[in-house]
């Protein structure tokens, strides 16, 4: 009888511990797997957005429609062995957003939504992304909270006080552990000479403090309510079987590498951007990021040979949207044909094009694999 109330306890308290991680795991729950490759997700906090329209003083936040721009914006690649690298792309990185034009990434989301800023990162790195996840403001002070508080060494005073939107930093230099309040004010702080890239480099420092917290087995148990208050927070379409690699992957224990979108502070007209060094970029993404398993980073030719017209482009259109980050459309000369890709890796990627055979016909000049697109294409 003894034994039965002490197994009753232990699964009354395991019940309690995971009970605020419910509403997460009645979604994603899922047996932990090791993936076939990483898995990179577009992680982005917004801003919040205020109903100037109210009679009172500071004006009130609006119900969180993850409609605004994005404050924080952070390519996060997993991989199977745990590594995690983390990519902070500047709110202010000047880009061209496909089907918008030349702007501030950070408009991409008010735009076009979640799609056009998952475009334009893949866009601007090459890297392509399987994922993505809109968090508000409130998930870091909830999540921080959550956690029992995070321990960062704060290089400089912060302080900073706006009545408008309810923000008021004041940090004092130090090692020091960081409640939820406190740390949505480390976060968010860029009142110094650095602006956004300084920003950057504190966001960056919080989430390897954070990852060797969770880490500590000591804190298992409130990893549930960690979830819970993302969960709460958050908009994504991460899949069940996303997030069971994820979870395989946190199993191994997370090991953060941390890096930021190199470039220097210009103009546009009278706007402040941040220029992106492409070359340093390349050269950083080729290093950390590339996945050389990964068919979608390869170039890939779209040529219409025998198609209806228009199809070249369609089809460009939906291999962007499968995550292929760079294709383009070559012009050569018609004829009767059927369609083919040639290519070292033709036979993968004519898995997403959905029809065609394999050719040794030569590839079109800096492709890796050239689709030539015939009569069989299926009419749109």
């Amino acid at each position: 009888m003894r034994r039965i109330v002490w197994v009753l306890v232990v699964a009354a308290g395991l019940a309690a511990v995971v009970a605020p991680a419910a509403p997460f795991l009645s979604r994603y729950a899922a047996v932990p797997r090791a993936a076939d490759g990483p898995v990179t997700v577009l992680l982005a906090g917004v801003d919040v957005d205020y109903d100037d329209s109210a009679a009172v003083w500071p004006w009130p936040a609006k119900a969180e429609s993850y409609t605004t721009r994005t404050d924080t914006i952070m390519l996060t690649q997993v991989w199977p062995d745990g590594r995690v690298n983390v990519l902070g792309v500047p709110r202010d990185s000047w880009v061209n957003m496909p089907g918008y034009g030349w702007g501030k990434i950070n408009g991409a989301n008010v735009h076009g939504g979640p799609e056009m800023l998952m475009r334009a990162v893949q866009d601007l790195t090459g890297v392509p992304v399987d994922a993505y996840a809109l968090v508000s403001l409130n998930a870091i002070p909830a999540m921080t909270d959550a956690a029992g508080g995070v321990t960062v060494d704060v290089g400089q005073a912060m302080k900073y006080d706006d009545n408008a939107g309810n923000l008021h930093i004041d940090l004092k230099p130090g090692r020091q552990r960081l409640s939820g309040e406190q740390a949505a004010g480390f976060l968010r702080f860029r009142h110094d000479n650095l602006g956004d890239i300084g920003r950057i480099a504190r966001q960056q420092q919080f989430v390897s403090a954070l990852g060797a917290q969770v880490r500590n087995p000591l804190n298992v148990w409130r990893l549930p309510m960690m979830v819970s208050a993302v969960d709460r927070n958050m908009k994504t379409d991460l899949t069940r079987a996303q997030v069971a690699a994820l979870t395989g992957a946190a199993l191994r224990g997370p090991q953060v590498q941390t890096f930021s979108v190199p470039g220097t502070f210009g103009f546009r007209g009278a706007a402040s951007v941040w220029e992106v060094d492409r070359a340093a970029l390349g050269a950083l993404i080729a290093k950390q990021f590339r996945d050389p398993d990964d068919v979608r980073s390869l170039g890939v030719a779209v040529v219409n040979t025998d198609a209806p017209d228009g199809s070249a482009g369609r089809l460009k259109a939906r291999l962007e949207g499968l995550g292929y980050s760079n294709v383009w459309i070559v012009n050569e000369p018609r004829g009767p044909a059927q369609t083919t890709a040639s290519g070292a890796a033709a036979t993968r990627v004519l898995r997403d094009v959905g029809f065609g055979t394999v050719s040794d016909q030569p590839v079109a000049a800096g492709a890796d694999v050239t689709v030539r697109l015939g009569s069989d294409t299926p009419a749109p």
